[in-house]
């Protein structure tokens, strides 16, 4: 009978000290309650508290948590309807006051992120809800940590996930969109007419100038030419006249044959005659180029007696009718 006794006694130890071992995952906290009341908050590991007199009140998560933020509908500040969603990034810093001070933890953020997303975004236009998504992360990050702040909850993140304006506005858009793009295409498309006038222009300007250039060289050579031409010609007439000055009788024949052959040479540079008729003396065409080549050894400086005397002129003879004429 006592050993029965014994063993039921020492059985209820061994159940009592079970239920007083409490064992805390890593990443929890337990609150430990001490007749209903709070008195400490159980680190991970082996915690002993007596059982009946002590429990544990809560079990808190200190791993950084996601909490989703379910989509709704929001008015912007120039009267568009949108829609939208995100989500919240948190971590528990005091298992106390997330226990104690909020009475449901995950439920009361996710309120106070949903009204100030609303009033976030509430106070800005549609293009600056759809471009400023780090500012609306931001501010929202800023006012929702700050308020739960007092339950010993960290904000990490807000992070919103998706905008969708309604359908017309996303159509409206996409035109807006088309019509900017071609405005950008038309100034580029104008900017490079411009470019390429500009260039062409300059081309223009640079071959003009060139071309000018040119034609000064080309009229300083014409002018060279005929100033050499003309001293040949101011030397060549010195010379004659020298040769008439010292008694040459053949250098009046130089000019006169000189002048012979200029003016027979007009004939064929006539545009408007296809058939030239004129007298020719042969007689006297190679008299006057005997009197040249006369004149032409006494410029070199050889003497008249020195060369052979020119052939005599052939006896005159009476012409025929058609004689004297050429084709």
């Amino acid at each position: 009978m006592e050993v029965t006794a014994m063993f039921f006694v020492l059985l209820l130890v061994i159940i009592y000290l079970m239920a007083s071992i409490k064992i805390v995952r890593q990443g929890y906290r337990y609150t430990i309650e001490h007749f209903g009341r709070f008195t400490s908050v159980a680190a991970p590991g082996f915690n002993f508290y007596p059982a009946f007199f002590y429990r544990v009140g809560r079990k808190i998560n200190m791993m950084e948590q996601v909490l989703d933020i379910p989509g709704q509908e929001i008015i912007t500040k120039d009267n568009a309807m949108i829609s939208t969603d995100g989500v919240v990034f948190f971590q528990v810093l005091d298992a106390a006051k997330a226990a104690y001070e909020v009475s449901d933890l995950y439920v009361a953020i996710m309120q106070l992120t949903t009204t100030n997303l609303r009033t976030v975004m509430g106070s800005m236009d549609l293009d600056e809800t759809l471009s400023k998504r780090d500012e609306i992360n931001a501010r929202l990050l800023a006012v929702v940590d700050q308020a739960t702040e007092s339950w010993g909850v960290k904000i990490t993140r807000v992070e919103i996930k998706d905008i969708r304006p309604p359908a017309d506005i996303v159509n409206a858009m996409g035109r807006q969109m088309k019509a900017e793009r071609e405005k950008r295409a038309s100034i580029l498309e104008a900017e490079g007419s411009r470019a390429s006038e500009i260039l062409r222009a300059e081309g223009q300007k640079q071959s003009q100038i060139l071309e000018a250039e040119g034609r000064r060289e080309a009229a300083f050579r014409d002018a060279e030419a005929r100033e050499r031409a003309a001293e040949a010609e101011a030397k060549a007439t010195q010379m004659v006249s020298d040769a008439i000055a010292g008694g040459n009788t053949q250098a009046i024949n130089y000019f006169i044959a000189q002048k012979y052959v200029d003016a027979v040479s007009q004939f064929a540079t006539s545009p408007n005659a296809k058939t030239i008729l004129f007298p020719v003396e042969a007689t006297q065409l190679i008299g006057t180029l005997g009197g040249i080549g006369e004149l032409a050894r006494d410029a070199l400086g050889k003497g008249s007696a020195e060369l052979p005397p020119a052939p005599p002129a052939p006896p005159a003879r009476r012409k025929g009718p058609f004689e004297g004429a050429a084709e």
